[in-house]
């Protein structure tokens, strides 16, 4: 006999905790033997007990019932499922000993503050510049002629009515689901024995006290820097010229009105056919307005006359060939006519002058740097004496 899918997947949990109870109730010594110090997770919820999700949206009306078919047959009530064994309680883990206190460390020395910066002197104002020149306006446009008003469109006729559907067949009546078999219990867990007590730590040795630092010089205070030169102002731009105001433009020429169309002539009426409904007539069309004339095209400006081209100088006739062994000398090429010499171009305006740079400041002279300290003097290479090792006791203290 097959179970169904539903018994299949409530089962398959079951099995599994089953198998890990007996697997964990088999190698107990080699459970034990690892310190595990977490907890086994929690057992997962059952689908059927796992809270509901949230809607996506609102509640919606619910849909009126098909006609002729059979309500479902009810469920069979689910069977309670026995109480899951209470774990036992976890050892308590041993205190650890505490840290040993780390000794304080000298303060360090203060650093000795920066000589204060002599302020920089004021730029120059700048001149202000030349008021622009005013924009001249620009012409309004042509007003746009009224469009001709559009035709009505006709009414559309009545969609002729859909005949009923037939009723669907009553459908067969489910047969009744066996009933649930019993969950059997499950076994308690194995107490967990006690962990062992962490051993003491030793105390840290104390560290020795850092030397104080020397204190460090005070920085020379650096020199004034002179005053820079004003700067010269600048040249006056000329004024730009006025420009020209554009030509108004032209009006457009206005639309004609539409030709009127002919009258379409009256359509014979059509036969009526079988169970059909007689569709009405259609409404007569509103004559079209004529189309406008086309506007006349402008005259176009006439081209000037081409000069008139040189006439080619006359070919002259080619000698007869003469024998093979004695070539003549080719005549003379006629000279080429003398091309129009072309009008000089006219002379580009003086650029002005730039206006010259001003001098730039002169750098300040940098300070002198203190002078460095006298090395302190090496001992001699004669206080010991030997290559690798000391002969004797000499340069050492006794």
């Amino acid at each position: 006999m097959r179970t169904p899918p539903r018994w299949r997947s409530v089962l398959a949990p079951a099995a599994m905790a089953a198998a890990l109870a007996a697997a964990a109730l088999a190698s107990t010594g080699s459970a034990h033997a690892d310190d595990h110090a977490t907890p086994h997770p929690p057992y997962p919820a059952h689908p059927a007990q796992a809270p509901a999700p949230a809607p996506a949206h609102g509640p919606q009306p619910a849909y009126p019932a098909k006609p002729g078919h059979p309500a479902k047959p009810e469920q069979p009530v689910h069977p309670a499922k026995p109480d899951h064994p209470a774990k036992p309680e976890q050892p308590a883990h041993p205190a650890k000993p505490e840290h040993p206190a780390k000794p304080e460390y000298p303060a360090k020395p203060v650093k000795p503050e920066y000589p204060a910066h002599p302020e920089k002197p004021a730029h120059p104002e700048k001149p202000a510049y030349p008021a622009k020149p005013v924009k001249p306006a620009y012409p309004e446009k042509p007003a746009k002629p009224e469009q001709p008003a559009k035709p009505a469109y006709p009414a559309k006729p009545a969609y002729p009515e859909k005949p009923a559907k037939p009723e669907q067949p009553a459908k067969p009546a489910y047969p009744a689901k066996p009933a649930k078999p019993e969950y059997p219990s499950k076994p308690a867990y194995p107490a967990k024995p006690a962990k062992p007590e962490y051993p003491a730590k030793p105390a840290y040795p104390a560290k020795p006290a850092k030397p104080e630092y020397p204190s460090k010089p005070a920085y020379p205070a650096k020199p004034s820097k002179p005053e820079y030169p004003a700067k010269p102002a600048y040249p006056s731009k000329p004024s730009k010229p006025e420009q020209p105001s554009k030509p108004a433009y032209p009006s457009k020429p206005s639309k004609p009105a539409y030709p009127a169309k002919p009258a379409k002539p009256e359509q014979p009426s059509k036969p009526a056919k079988p169970e059909q409904p007689s569709k009405p007539a259609k409404p007569e069309q509103p004559s079209k307005p004529a189309y406008p004339a086309k506007p006349a095209k402008p005259e176009q400006p006439s081209k000037p006359a081409y000069p008139a081209k040189p006439a080619k100088p006359e070919q002259p006739s080619k000698p007869a060939y003469p024998s093979k062994p004695s070539k003549p000398a080719y005549p003379a090429k006629p000279a080429k006519p003398e091309r129009p010499s072309k009008p000089a171009y006219p002379s580009k305006p003086a650029k002005p002058d730039h206006p010259s740079k001003p001098a730039y400041p002169s750098k300040p002279a940098k300070p002198d740097h203190p002078s460095k300290p006298a090395h302190p003097d090496k001992p001699s290479k004669g206080e010991h004496k030997g290559k690798g090792g000391h002969e004797g006791n000499e340069g050492h203290d006794e």
